[in-house]
């Protein structure tokens, strides 16, 4: 075997290999996805596509180069046996159509494993990316769902108190609830109109200080005009000292 299908038929092993390791059922595909997530993958990464597309070309002008001299060797194979020629040429030649036949075999499967190979990495990635998609959206279904469960407990107690249900006990702890929440939001206003004046306070100062800069550009405009034309004047001072 030359070198070049001993190094097709390394890599169609070394194909088989990674596919059976990658179809294995007890790694998730979260643990695939933060495997590719590693340095030297991402490296890899920026490279991958020119790699796959060259490994694509070589195979198939292999397969092509397979297939011409399995044609060649099989017309050969049949002129010969219809020749009635000598043992040892026959047997050379059906050595050869097995040579051809062979290297068809390691090309074609070799280009078919690469491209299952590039689906498989392919589909391993967008399932570990809805997997985690998925297991963050139940999170937040079941935030939702405890939450709303906490306001509906919390909504029965209010239209109870409302409601007058229980006994006297239960009216004064609404009335003291009730005395809170006006408090509270009675505090919430004062703090909300304090922010308020505070927001238009830092507003006219902002407005202010962009007064103040705008003044400042038109007297540095001012300041520049005025130096280009002592400049001036200094040059043509010195252009008439030199004459």
């Amino acid at each position: 075997m030359t070198f070049q299908w001993t190094a097709v038929a390394a890599f169609l092993y070394g194909e088989i290999g990674v596919i059976l390791v990658l179809c294995v059922p007890f790694i998730s595909p979260l643990r695939w996805q933060k495997i590719f997530m590693f340095p030297l993958w991402s490296k890899m990464a920026v490279f991958w596509n020119k790699m796959f597309l060259t490994i694509i070309v070589l195979l198939i002008v292999l397969f092509l180069d397979a297939i011409r001299e399995v044609r060649k060797y099989s017309s050969v194979h049949v002129n010969e046996k219809a020749a009635h020629v000598n043992s040892s040429a026959f047997d050379h030649i059906q050595m050869k159509l097995f040579r051809s036949q062979r290297n068809l075999y390691l090309s074609g499967f070799s280009l078919f494993l690469w491209l299952v190979l590039r689906r498989t990495v392919t589909l391993l990635t967008q399932l570990a990316k809805e997997m985690a998609s998925h297991a963050a959206l139940e999170t937040q279904v079941n935030d939702a769902t405890e939450a709303a469960k906490k306001y509906m407990a919390e909504n029965e107690k209010l239209q109870e108190a409302l409601g007058g249900k229980g006994d006297g006990k239960k009216k004064e702890s609404t009335d003291t609830t009730e005395e809170k929440l006006k408090e509270e939001v009675e505090h919430l206003k004062a703090e909300l109109q304090k922010t308020s004046i505070a927001f238009h306070r830092a507003k006219t100062e902002a407005a202010a200080v962009k007064k103040q800069s705008e003044g400042l550009r038109r007297e540095y405009d001012h300041l520049m005009k005025q130096f280009e034309q002592l400049q001036q004047s200094l040059n043509k001072a010195e252009d008439k000292k030199d004459l």
